[in-house]
């Protein structure tokens, strides 16, 4: 009886999430202007864009996580700890350029946090505190997926993820 009332909590929990998420779209900025002398990687607005996954967590379900790359290099990331808390975690700040032309580097507005993610074809993988690729058996789940909202479909009359 304990398991499923478990159980129930943790998909009206899962549920409210997903509301949440579809009812709060993030919008990316786009930008085709080029940069001065930039590299193709930097100069390439194609990165600019909205990136979701599911990154593991020590001691919750995952971290769902909500990346919005603008192409004034600023960001905005929100993450979830999954069945640990319902609460959103919302970072502003800015992205520079690594010396990796391929890789971005986060930094919150407050300087307190930074997060690496090396750019790919639509993905983003989150890279460790010394900027290398985590490897092992949970390789996959650091990498985020590109999921925009602008599409050059004709405009329909519902909006959604």
């Amino acid at each position: 009886m304990r398991t499923v009332k478990q159980f129930k909590k943790n998909l009206v929990m899962a549920l409210c999430t997903a509301c949440f998420f579809m009812a709060n779209p993030i919008y990316a900025e786009t930008d085709d202007a080029q940069h001065g002398n930039m590299n193709h990687a930097q100069s390439n607005t194609m990165w600019s864009g909205i990136y979701k996954g599911f990154l593991p967590c020590a001691d919750c379900m995952g971290i769902k996580t909500s990346l919005a790359l603008n192409a004034n290099n600023s960001y905005i990331l929100i993450t979830q700890n999954t069945g640990k808390s319902v609460r959103d975690f919302v970072e502003k700040g800015k992205f520079t350029w690594a010396e990796n032309a391929n890789t971005i580097v986060l930094t919150s507005r407050d300087g307190a946090t930074t997060h690496q993610y090396l750019i790919g074809d639509n993905t983003l993988t989150q890279l460790d505190s010394s900027g290398n690729k985590v490897s092992g058996k949970e390789a996959e789940r650091y990498i985020l997926h590109r999921k925009d909202m602008v599409s050059n479909e004709a405009p329909s009359s519902h909006v959604g993820h």
